[in-house]
């Protein structure tokens, strides 16, 4: 908790608009997240994003954090189904709780006036039949009373950019926020990506062949791999291959995973390349 406190220390400097913390951060209990939460807002002057998931807690438990978030006066909320436990294959209901994040979503927005973000996934749903279904899903999702999506950790932009078309076109208007996870460990991104689905681009995986376990040379590819693909998601008008076609996305999301230099590194590239430009 001691090193989690630090980091977002550092990451407090660069002025973000929100921090958002996991369910049960750091390996703590869910009454000790949600004090770290009020410590955030309070101490830091951040606005916190509650991460809520629907695995192993009733209805009337998820209501008890609800209501604990509200009293220390957290206001956004990322409803997310979740994942299923170690050692588990599959996702299971807990008697009594919510089997969907659409669920959850409805739940929330019954209990109070919050913020709520929803997970999309622009590579599909690794549990979904196939990319329509899946945009049916998340459709459902954000008419129970979504305000904002963030997706899932992506490499190649043209993914987020085919799927916000999709998004659009199925009539899902909520802003969509890219998520960007800076490479810091290559086993541990191929093993991220094989659980969210997300593919890892040639260029990409052969520079981190190439580099082999060297910390230094993995951290150098990762930041500047994610700043590469921050400025074209940021920038419709940077003539990079990776930018959009005509507007800039909403901002972006990084996963942090605890740790802050990647995100402080790539956050001073894109301030110094929009000062030069």
């Amino acid at each position: 908790m001691d090193a989690l406190w630090k980091n977002l220390e550092r990451l407090a400097l660069l002025e973000p608009d929100y921090v958002s913390v996991t369910y049960g951060a750091g390996g703590s209990t869910r009454d000790r997240t949600v004090s770290l939460l009020a410590r955030i807002k309070n101490e830091l002057n951040i606005e916190p994003l509650a991460h809520l998931t629907c695995v192993g807690a009733t209805r009337d438990e998820i209501g008890e954090v609800i209501d604990q978030l509200a009293e220390v006066g957290v206001e956004n909320i990322l409803a997310l189904r979740g994942d299923p436990p170690s050692g588990q294959d599959s996702f299971t209901q807990v008697k009594g709780g919510f089997a969907y994040a659409s669920d959850l979503v409805s739940f929330i927005r019954e209990r109070g006036d919050f913020c709520i973000g929803a997970a999309c996934y622009p590579e599909v749903h690794p549990e979904a039949k196939d990319a329509a279904t899946d945009l049916q899903h998340l459709k459902h999702k954000v008419d129970c009373g979504v305000d904002f999506l963030l997706t899932q950790l992506f490499f190649e932009n043209q993914a987020f950019f085919d799927f916000e078309q999709r998004a659009r076109a199925a009539e899902i208007n909520v802003p969509i926020i890219p998520g960007i996870m800076p490479v810091s460990n290559a086993k541990q991104v191929a093993r991220f990506t094989s659980m969210c689905g997300a593919s890892i681009p040639k260029a990409l995986s052969e520079r981190l062949e190439t580099i082999g376990d060297d910390p230094v040379e993995v951290f150098w590819a990762g930041v500047m791999y994610a700043s590469h693909q921050c400025r074209g998601l940021l920038a419709p008008e940077s003539g990079l291959p990776f930018a959009p076609p005509k507007s800039g996305a909403a901002g972006i999301h990084f996963y942090t995973l605890n740790k802050s230099p990647s995100t402080r590194a790539i956050f001073e590239i894109l301030r110094l390349t929009r000062r030069a430009l």
